[in-house]
């Protein structure tokens, strides 16, 4: 078997020559392929405008003639696959990156008068830009100058509003969103806000024929002063005897087509209507109360243009419907009363998906392959109905083994569950789903674990959630019956010693992970609640600046402790008497987590993220532990990525501890647990390339910090415990840079971290980073003859899809 090599070092240094070289290419090769004639811009330049409006000021410069931002890595790409025999292609451009900026006179003269435009409409009447060209070397430089004159302030504002109801309504109102006062700058951007906040004020108080044209202003700045006055007009519909129409809600058809294809030419419809609905399911596959219940335009009512929006994303939430339609049609007794008709196209409601994943690292490789079956229309109401089995394997490779010739982890599950669209309570809810779908979730699962010669593991969960919608962007999450039913079995035998080596390797796999293996081979009863609160989740995707907070906390034992407590029986958990529920012992914890993050936008298409992330499991009453699925790792895509899931900490713990190469590969994913963590991550993020095969290529740059620990008494291993004043030398520290794919509906995401700082070395050595810039290969070799069969990697990929945070 061949042995490779693999140098990091090498790897950075060629990583970083090639940039300088695309760097390069991107800054001196364009000029290259224009004609003698042309120029490239390189810098474009705006004097004399106030910092406030500076850079929207250049926003209006037209794009063909803005300078690249960065590196211009857009412009290389475009070069690349764009040019022949020295020239720019005129025919078949491939759309990769971004083609240089060549000076044009008259784009150049367009953003002169755009951003002179601009100006008037802040206030400055009275702006004069002219622009300035410099051409050196077929390079350009900009430059455009304004004078932008006086201010001018708006010293006073009157209204024409001719329908007094009109004017009533709108003066009411005003207050609560208006931009418009007497003394600020003259802005037509105010008056475009305050336009459209009375086409809406209007369409939410009835006025369904009121459209935005009637709205107008007349400013005057024929004053003394740099003063402006402005006029606010309302004007009547165009048959100046008629005022503004209030119109109210009549009945409501609700029509759903025979099939995902839409509607035939000839509808049947229903003769009758039931509390102001006439309810029409030509396809047969949907129950009256499910879909009604999100019609939110009730007969009767005023018409509001926001119970409109608030039927057509709920409707369209159900996930059964490919397409929601919701028009209008008057009454035909002349009366102020409008017919919603809702067309509804079903989708198709089944699916099947089939996932596979292949874990490894240096050491092991494995597979882990799942088939989904989803119906969104179960019971014929939106119902959510989704059935998964999900197996997989890991092998142990290396010493010229065949790939999983030594499985030492098999893992099955089968899990099902229910949502339905709204929350199942013993009690109503007035306009459930105003601010959100709210859902029920009935979930039900099974997982089978066995870890070779270790444990096996059988757990079985049931539960019942409510989630709903507070706000927008509140969002909660309740769990009132959590049902966990697990049994385990300790395969590891300690008392045959007719192989001697495999009976000192079993004692030491014992000894050295007790703890951890105790918890896999309990056979225990959990009933608990949770509950999660998380506050800005809608905001994840936009690049803007907001706190986002989640926390959530996970809750067992209290009501059986309760009831053992007024039964009169006395146990000591300590010793190993524990209260029972049907001949097991119950858990006993609480589980907190939070996560908050600061998102800062930073102009264009940069953001700095900073986030801490922190939990800890406590057990008390009837439990000295808590459960081993709910103790925390350290490491991973979203965690402190310069390791791999579960190899950080807990603490200082170092594998070594464990002298047994075998010990050390059977104790693997069971070892480096903690019942704490503290994670933290700071990550700037930034456009590379803006056009790449149909997507945008984002960059990261990043530093992640944390462990996990232990606080619980029990643990054979000291070092592994929490302590405030050792907490310097026990946070690893991890930095890196990585790639975001974005293709609008995807993003495909590859970092690569680098360790900084190792808690599990001491002093000094904990700064691994002097060892991989001097010293890697002799380091990583002696690692190795305490470790095998780990191998120490001061780098870790990380491929995922989504945002790591």
């Amino acid at each position: 078997m061949k042995a490779y090599k693999f140098n990091y070092k090498q790897q950075v240094q060629i990583l970083t020559i090639l940039l300088f070289i695309l760097v390069f290419i991107a800054g001196c090769s364009s000029t290259k392929y224009i004609e003698d004639y042309q120029s490239i811009v390189k810098k474009v330049k705006i004097d004399s405008i106030d910092k406030t409006f500076e850079e929207q000021a250049y926003n209006y410069v037209q794009k063909d003639i803005r300078p690249p931002e960065g590196l211009g890595i857009n412009v290389a790409i475009y070069n690349l696959f764009n040019t022949k025999n020295g020239k720019y292609k005129t025919s078949n451009i491939k759309p990769l990156g971004s083609p240089p900026p060549i000076l044009d006179s008259n784009l150049v003269e367009i953003s002169r008068v755009q951003i002179e435009k601009y100006l008037k409409s802040k206030g400055f009447f009275m702006a004069k830009v002219k622009s300035e060209i410099e051409v050196k070397d077929k390079k350009a430089k900009l430059r455009f100058v304004a004078d932008q004159g006086p201010e001018f302030f708006i010293n006073r504002i009157s209204y024409e509003i001719p329908d007094t109801t009109v004017k009533t309504l709108y003066l009411s109102n005003k207050a609560l969103f208006t931009h418009l006062r007497e003394g600020m700058q003259y802005d037509e951007d105010s008056l475009v806000y305050e336009r459209e906040q009375i086409y809406q004020v209007m369409r939410q108080n009835g006025y369904y024929d009121f459209v935005r044209p009637y709205v107008r202003y007349e400013p005057d700045s024929n004053q003394n002063n740099s003063k402006v006055s402005v006029k606010l007009i309302i004007d009547n519909p165009i048959d100046s005897s008629l005022k503004h129409k209030v119109y109210t809600i009549g009945e409501t058809n609700i029509i759903i087509a025979p099939n995902s294809e839409g509607f035939t030419d000839s509808l049947k419809l229903n003769d009758r209507a039931f509390r102001g609905i006439r309810y029409t399911d030509l396809s047969k596959k949907f129950r009256r109360n499910p879909i009604v219940r999100y019609d939110f335009i009730r007969e009767g009512e005023i018409y509001d243009i926001r119970k409109e929006t608030l039927t057509y994303d709920r409707l369209y939430e159900l996930n059964v419907f490919k397409n929601v339609k919701i028009d209008y049609t008057k009454a035909k007794d002349s009366s102020n009363k409008v017919e919603p008709v809702i067309m509804l196209i079903p989708q198709k409601p089944m699916s099947n998906r089939i996932e596979g994943e292949v874990p490894f690292n240096s050491g092991t490789v494995g597979f882990t392959l799942s088939n989904t079956y989803t119906n969104n229309n179960f019971l014929r109401g939106a119902e959510k109905f989704q059935f998964q089995v999900k197996g997989g394997l890991q092998s142990r490779i290396g010493n010229g083994q065949s790939i999983f010739r030594d499985i030492y982890q098999r893992d099955f599950s089968v899990s099902a569950s229910l949502t339905v669209p709204r929350l199942m309570v013993p009690f109503a809810i007035p306009l459930m789903g105003k601010n959100g779908m709210p859902y029920t979730t009935f979930s039900s699962s099974y997982l089978y674990a066995l870890q070779k010669d270790i444990t096996v593991r059988r757990i079985f969960i049931n539960s019942i959630s409510y989630d709903w919608v507070e706000t927008k962007s509140k969002l909660h999450s309740l769990t009132p019956l959590n049902f966990e039913y697990r049994f385990g079995n300790v395969l590891i035998d300690t008392l045959d010693k007719s192989d001697i080596d495999k009976y000192n390797n079993n004692k030491e796999i014992f000894e050295k992970n007790s703890y951890n293996i105790k918890l896999l081979g309990r056979k225990d009863f959990t009933l608990g609640i949770k509950y999660a609160y998380s506050l800005n989740a809608d905001k994840l995707l936009e690049n803007r600046s907001f706190i986002y907070f989640r926390g959530n906390i996970d809750l067992a034992g209290n009501l059986l402790q309760l009831a053992t407590s007024i039964s009169g029986n006395k146990h000591d958990p300590k010793n190993g008497d524990y209260a029972t529920i049907f001949g097991l012992p119950f858990n006993q914890y609480v589980r907190p987590e939070v996560d908050i993050r600061w998102y800062k936008k930073l102009g264009g298409d940069r953001q700095f993220i900073a986030r801490i992330n922190g939990g800890v499991g406590y057990a008390y009453g009837n439990s000295v532990s808590i459960p081993f699925e709910k103790l925390f790792y350290a490491g991973g895509s979203s965690g402190v990525r310069a390791w791999q899931a579960r190899t950080l900490g807990p603490g200082n713990y170092n594998r070594e501890v464990i002298t047994s190469a075998e010990a050390r590969n059977s104790s693997y994913g069971i070892d480096q647990l903690g019942q704490m963590r503290i994670e933290s991550n700071l990550e700037y993020r930034y456009m590379l390339i803006n056009k790449l095969f149909g997507g945008k290529l984002k960059g990261a740059a990043f530093v992640d910090m944390g462990n996990v620990w232990n606080i619980s008494p029990g643990n054979p291993q000291p070092e592994t415990y929490f302590k405030l004043k050792e907490l310097g030398k026990q946070i690893a520290i991890g930095a890196g840079m990585g790639f975001r794919f974005d293709v609008q509906f995807f993003v495909f995401r590859f970092d690569l971290g680098l360790k900084i700082k190792d808690p599990q070395f001491k002093g000094s050595e904990q700064w691994v980073i002097g060892k991989f810039l001097n010293g890697a290969s002799d380091f990583k070799n002696n690692y190795y003859l305490t470790h095998n069969p780990d191998r120490y990697r001061f780098m870790q990929y990380n491929f995922g899809i989504g945002m790591p945070f």
